[in-house]
Order: C-alpha cells, then structure tokens, then sequence
C-alpha cells in the first residue's frame, strides 16, 4: 500500500513509518521538523519507498498524489504548553486539511488522539465511554481540547462523507529518538540519571501513569488501521505506577547517583491515568508485550549509545 504519515519525523511517527518500510509499503512522511527531527528517519531515506516532505499540515497540503492508509500524528505534544496556538491549529485546521487529503483518496484515516481527551479523569481505569473531566480553559487544555475537536472532526467526516476512519486514544509511550528536553516524564528522567542530576517529581509523586513501549503502540496502530472499528479505541499499557517509583526504578537501572528531588504538582495534573484495554484486546487482539522494566532498560541503553544533543 501507499501511506501517509504526519508528525512522521517525530518519535513515534519515526517508529510507525519504518514499521510500515519493513511490512513493503511505500510511505511518504509530512513534517515541519517543530519537534520533529531528521536524524529519527534519516536511516530510512536510504529505501526507494520513503518520501520526506517538510511542510506544515495546517498550510495547504503539497499534492502527493494517492494513498490507501493515511495515519495522522502531527501536533505539537509535550511542547503544547509553550506552543497553545500552534496546537489548536494543528488539531483544527491541520486535521481538517488531513481528513480532505484522505477523503479525496478514499483512504482509511487514523487519528493519533490521546489520554489527555480524559483530563484529569473521575474514572478510572479509563474506557472509551467515559467523555472526560477536562478545564477548556486550564494551562492543559490547548492539547487536550485540540484533539477532542479533531476527534469530533474525524467522527463527522466519518458520518457525513463515508470515510472509513479509526481514532487511537494514545496514552503514555516511551523508547529511543524522544526528545530529552520535550518536557515528557521517562526522557527528562533518564536524561537526568544519566548525568547524575537530580530527578524532579511533581507533588508527592503519588500520581500514577501507564507507560507503553513504543514497539508494542506502534503494533496497536498498524492493527487499529487494518480493523473496522470505527470508534475510539485506547492504546496504552494498563500497568499503572507511581512517579515516584518510576524516578526510583530510572535510578536503579541507570546506576545512577541522583537522588529524588520534590517541585509543586503543576495546576490541572492528572492524579491517576491507566487505560482501559479491553477494546484493544478483543478488537485488535492486542495487548503491550514489553514490560516497563524492559522498556527502560532498552531506552537507557539507547541514551547511552547515542547521547542526545
């Protein structure tokens, strides 16, 4: 098949784009290279089935001809704080150029939504059903509003114009190419252990979080894609730990000398997040396969290997 990725310069979109390379598409992958980088797919530029187009999706789209698969995951994520408009945007104007490139195609369109749709949830685990505890106006809002409306755009292109679309509810993912400065908890901890500084947790660290190895999402989206469910459908990992112990297990696996040290709990944070799978699993057959103590090791080592600039 030909398929498009958006964000595909990015951590995750890097990851789905040579999954895609290695199952013999060919795969064309947008990006304004914001947080992106071209060092996460500059391997695959070697295939004669990989085409990188630097462009903002919230601009008119270049014309890149057909496609049978269009996987949208561009939108600023950890550094929506510093970057609301630009995250409203791509979550409106940048889905809905996405969605007209798709319908022209009669591609099937997925939506790289996201836990943040929950807010800070009164539910918990979190199932599709449950529509959210979420401030519009909060210092989170940009992101998680952005992608509420683009998964409400995304069911009504699906609704009035007969596009198969499929919307992936993505919660925590970590592994090799994040950004140890985007502001996301595993990268800013293993980061921080590696130099020997100390690991900041928020509040009491009794907040709790699921994290998902980005082998194991990019497995869920590829079989969300290829599935019928038209619904959304949460991807993540159901092995919920505190902050706190996820600081302490960095730096154990790290060898670290860094100690704990403790910051107010930012405003509209979270207290608990782990995803409801059963969806995934009866719809998809999917269930994460790498533990987190695994996950990390293998994002440690890549750290080390490879030291961020």
């Amino acid at each position: 098949m030909r398929v498009l990725v958006t964000g595909g310069a990015g951590f995750l979109g890097s990851h789905l784009a040579e999954r895609l390379l290695a199952d013999g598409h060919e795969v064309v992958c947008l990006d304004d290279l914001s947080s992106g980088r071209r060092e996460n797919i500059a391997p695959l530029a070697g295939s004669g089935r990989f085409t990188f187009l630097e462009c903002d999706v919230v601009e008119p789209l270049p014309d890149c001809g057909l496609f049978d698969r269009v996987f949208h995951l561009a939108s600023p994520v950890a550094c929506h704080l510093e970057r609301p408009i630009a995250t409203l945007r791509a979550g409106a104007e940048g889905t809905r150029r996405v969605l007209d490139l798709a319908a022209g195609c009669g591609a099937v369109f997925l939506l790289a939504s996201t836990s943040e749709v929950y807010g800070d949830p009164h539910v918990h685990p979190q199932v599709e059903t449950y529509a959210g505890h979420v401030s519009p106006v909060g210092p989170r809002s940009s992101y998680s509003e952005a992608k509420r409306f683009a998964e409400a755009l995304t069911v009504a292109y699906g609704r009035r114009r007969g596009l198969a679309v499929r919307i992936a509810r993505i919660f925590n993912t970590y592994g090799p190419r994040m950004r140890p400065d985007d502001g996301r908890v595993v990268p800013t901890f293993v980061a921080r252990a590696l130099e020997g500084r100390p690991l900041t947790v928020f509040g009491t660290g009794e907040q709790t979080r699921s994290f998902c190895y980005v082998s194991d999402m990019v497995e869920a989206l590829v079989r969300l894609a290829e599935s019928d469910c038209d619904g959304p459908v949460n991807l993540g990992s159901p092995d919920e730990v505190r902050v706190l112990d996820l600081a302490r297990e960095v730096i154990e696996l790290t060898g670290s000398a860094s100690e704990v040290e403790f910051a107010p709990l930012p405003a509209d944070d979270p207290v608990r997040r782990r995803p409801d799978i059963r969806l995934a699993r009866r719809a998809l057959d999917w269930t994460p396969a790498v533990s987190r103590r695994e996950g990390l090791g293998r994002t440690i080592a890549y750290y080390r290997e490879a030291p961020p600039d």
